[in-house]
């Protein structure tokens, strides 16, 4: 069974993401959606709100698992047997970028594949940094987050005036 684990933040989740993630089905038989938990960043949204927003946006593909971790991403993919690891790529800097961390991982687990989805250009500039900043601003980002996520944040009434 060849399955793949493709990790972020997801705070929240772009429609890049779900861009690469769609385009990442057909060569698995599973994929991991794994939260990256990390304590020294501020988030925007809870761990538990990020599961239950992916969980919305990807409830009808059985192929897809949400799942929060922590620690060392291979270690992780150690862990649920991912032999892959899915990356999005949208410039060239995140291309510099996730080839260190591919190489370091590579070092760290040879037996676990990184592999790049470059972004459809459309999608380049949308980075979840980004729409958490129009998000505290109360600005609209509806074409930049699939509509289950939107409607799972006003649903859910999450602040988007956070300090």
């Amino acid at each position: 069974m060849k399955i793949a684990l493709f990790p972020g933040s997801f705070d929240p989740i772009t429609k890049a993401h779900v861009d690469i993630v769609k385009r990442s089905l057909s060569l698995f038989d599973k994929l991991y959606i794994g939260i990256g938990v990390n304590s020294s960043k501020q988030s925007f949204l809870s761990i538990e709100q990020r599961q239950e927003m992916l969980r919305a946006v990807f409830e009808l593909e059985p192929k897809i698992h949400i799942i929060a971790y922590e620690g060392l991403t291979v270690d992780f993919c150690r862990s649920i047997n991912a032999g892959y690891m899915i990356r999005g790529i949208r410039t060239v800097s995140d291309f510099e970028y996730e080839k260190a961390i591919a190489q370091m991982n590579h070092a760290l687990a040879p037996d676990i594949e990184s592999i790049f989805i470059v972004s459809k250009p459309g999608y380049s500039s949308i980075s979840s940094t980004i729409v958490r900043e129009v998000l505290r601003h109360n600005g609209d980002v509806s074409q930049f987050i699939p509509k289950e996520a939107l409607e799972y944040l006003k649903a859910n009434h999450v602040s988007t005036t956070r300090p």
